[in-house]
Formats: C-alpha cells, structure tokens, sequence
C-alpha cells in the first residue's frame, strides 16, 4: 500500500476543524476510512467532495451540496 491511496478532494478548498491542511482542494490519506470518515465531516462552500482510489481512479465516496436554507422546496 502506498502512503497516499485515497484523495479526497473539491473544487473548492476543503474545510475541516480537525485538519491542519484545511483550506486545500486535496488531502491525501493512506486509509480508506478515514478518507471516507473526513470527506464526510468536512465543507466544501456548496461543492460537492469526492475520495477518489488514487491508483485505479474509482470515486469511492461522494458527498454532494447540501441545500440553501429558502431553496425550491415546495411544503405539501
């Protein structure tokens, strides 16, 4: 296993309190669940963050937007 298997990355920087490299646009982990446990945690500004498989290219996790307060939601 190489050091950095897993990427997790956005097109715009990355927020996460716990990271020391918050603010970049990629991270790279060796492990798979952290990986997927950080993108999971983190905000990307209404972007959408992906962990991608560094050596085949797999999207492994995707996190999409979440929703503006006041958006196109229609009470029933």
């Amino acid at each position: 296993m190489t050091a950095a298997e897993y990427r997790i990355e956005s097109n715009q920087p990355i927020a996460h309190r716990l990271l020391p490299g918050s603010g970049a646009r990629q991270l790279f982990l060796s492990d798979r669940a952290l990986a997927v446990a950080v993108a999971a945690k983190s905000s990307s500004r209404g972007q959408e963050i992906r962990v991608v498989h560094v050596p085949t290219g797999e999207v492994v996790f995707r996190k999409q937007p979440q929703e503006q307060a006041g958006g196109d939601l229609v009470a029933e």
